[in-house]
């Protein structure tokens, strides 16, 4: 083991590399030898810095003499597999670059030189039984130095894979770099590494389909015998229905695929890209896609009621130049109607479309602000006020998306939260109902207006408001959200895309305010008085409060002989 730090020319018939690298290198290495064979290149250990990018930190193989050969492959930190390549003639090159992380990378590197056309009794093979046995060359005498063996396992569909090694001993290494099995989840050797084993154990592994992939390689020294092992087939339990979550929100689309289904369908997370293809998965138990709503070529259609957001996952086998599996298309769609977001996921195979919805909705709050900044939103509650004082309103839609605007069509003021029979009008069909009420332009995610507060005659100090909001597309002309206050009559024809309801309060007179102040004094000077007790008093209180104001308006009103049905308000102007 040896060689040069950073780069060589190398000549002989095989050699292992060990190789220490720093930040900011750029190595060079040439396999050259006037022969007949052909080069098989093993990179049986590597750690590049964490998380470096296949961009910045990779190692680069060509096939032949220098850079300018053809491109034969490429590690990187994220390589899932034990990367073994071969040359097509007697000489190979290779580059390591490292990026600027201060980190020391540290790779293993075997070669040899060997002639394709020999290979040893009993190495690889086509296994497609529904359970089989095979054994390292020459079990359980040693294996041979310089193997590279190869087994496909192809069980039926809808089944998966579980192999046992019942007898194992390779040479034992921390890394497994001299000799190893090693073993994937499919058909191909790079990527879906399940595991790398050497030494002296029984492993076990289990596919996540009908395809599994075990791989021996030796070096030239230190054989044992070898191993024996077993695969057996076992059913997946019944059809394999579509494993898929949709979430959407007024800001995002969230779609969840477990790798599990994704092997149903004969591929795996590499397989897949969104519309926009750098828009890219994070990857754990699951394949997460996770983007705002207005981006990663996400489509928007407005039909006239509602609005649909549609994203496409499509599947297709990477690094192949010919394929024979069907295409499959992943997709996902957030519709946004009435009160709610319809979410639909379906997949599309052979033509047969699976379904899935769920429910989620627009994020849309009301807050009062401190003046017509809009800068200063008011957090206490209740909102203590003056009479006739300018209280100013701000409907506000979360969303990622900016092409969507904001309508305040209705807002009714009641005095309890429930809003009975007794509500009052301030806005009705986007026109203003009370005269002190104005409206602000429309502005980008937000609805805005101002009216003068009053309280309710003959009923409860509180005032809450309910608003009715619609959402439209700010791109069409024509949108609900651009007619402004309309009449009934026109109003039945017309169309929105999205509705819903916002409700902000209570506000209270700031003279109820001083009379809470003074009831909660009073609790307190009582040291003895339970909390129940303190809540009774302020009742009592306010009670009284309530039937005097009652009985001077009474007396009122006999005095001058007049007499007023149903309920109102009243403006009192500031003295």
């Amino acid at each position: 083991v040896g060689g040069p730090r950073c780069g060589a020319s190398l000549h002989e018939q095989n050699k292992a590399l060990r190789i220490e690298l720093n930040a900011n290198a750029n190595c060079a290495w040439q396999i050259q030898r006037n022969t007949n064979q052909t080069i098989r290149l093993v990179f049986s250990h590597f750690k590049f810095a964490p998380s470096s990018s296949c961009e910045m930190e990779s190692i680069k193989i060509y096939d032949g003499p220098s850079t300018n050969s053809p491109l034969l492959g490429q590690v990187c930190n994220d390589t899932d597999a034990v990367p073994v390549l071969q040359s097509s003639s007697d000489s190979l090159t290779f580059t390591i670059t490292t990026n600027s992380v201060a980190f020391t990378r540290n790779f293993f590197v075997f070669y040899y030189y060997f002639s394709p056309e020999t290979r040893p009794e009993n190495c690889g093979g086509q296994l497609t039984g529904p359970n089989g046995t095979f054994t390292s060359p020459n079990y359980p005498a040693a294996y041979p130095a310089f193997t590279y063996c190869v087994w496909h396992i192809q069980t039926a569909k809808n089944s998966k894979i579980k192999l046992q090694f019942q007898d194992f001993f390779l040479e034992l290494d921390k890394n497994c770099q001299f000799d190893f099995t090693a073993v994937y989840d499919g058909l191909t050797t790079n990527t879906g590494l399940i595991g790398k084993v050497c030494g002296l154990a029984q492993p076990k592994f289990e596919s996540s389909s009908n395809v599994m992939t075990v791989v021996l390689f030796t070096d030239y020294a230190n054989s044992y015998r070898g191993f024996s092992a077993q695969y057996t087939s076992v059913p997946r339990p019944g059809p394999v229905e579509p494993d898929t979550l949709l979430t959407c929100s007024s800001d995002s689309m969230k779609i969840v695929l477990s790798k599990s289904y994704l092997a149903s369908l004969g591929y795996n997370e590499t397989d897949l890209q969104l519309s926009d293809p750098s828009c890219t998965p994070v990857i754990t138990n699951s394949v997460i896609f996770s983007f705002p709503l207005a981006s990663c070529g996400t489509t928007k259609k407005d039909d006239g009621q509602s609005i649909t957001y549609t994203n496409i996952i499509s599947l297709s086998p990477t690094g192949n130049i010919i394929t024979r599996q069907k295409s499959v298309q992943i997709i996902a769609k957030c519709k946004m109607e009435n009160n709610s977001t319809l979410e639909v996921i379906y997949i599309t195979k052979s033509n047969i479309i699976q379904n899935t919805t769920a429910v989620g909705k627009y994020n849309v709050s009301m807050s009062f602000y401190d003046s017509d900044s809009f800068s200063k939103p008011i957090h206490q509650s209740p909102y203590y006020v003056d009479l006739n004082q300018t209280l100013f309103a701000q409907v506000s839609l979360h969303s990622t998306d900016p092409n969507l605007s904001v309508f305040v069509d209705t807002c009714i003021a009641s005095p309890q939260p429930d809003f009975g029979s007794l509500t009052y009008d301030l806005i009705r069909s986007g026109c203003n109902k009370d005269d002190t009420v104005v409206t602000y332009p429309p502005l980008e995610h937000y609805g805005r207006f101002k009216f003068n507060a009053f309280r309710f005659l003959q009923a409860s100090p509180s005032v809450y408001l309910q608003c009715d909001i619609l959402i439209c597309d700010s791109k069409n002309a024509n949108s609900r959200c651009t007619e402004g206050c309309i009449s009934r009559q026109k109003r039945a024809i017309s169309s929105y895309m999205w509705k819903t309801k916002t409700v902000v309060g209570p506000i209270r007179l700031k003279r109820n305010l001083r009379s809470a102040d003074n009831s909660e004094s009073l609790a307190k000077a009582d040291a003895e008085v339970t909390p129940n007790t303190q809540q009774y008093s302020f009742y009592t209180l306010s009670f009284v409060v309530l039937i005097s104001n009652i009985i001077i308006v009474v007396a009122v009103i006999l005095k001058y002989h007049k007499r007023q049905e149903g309920y109102g308000y009243q403006k009192i102007p500031n003295s």
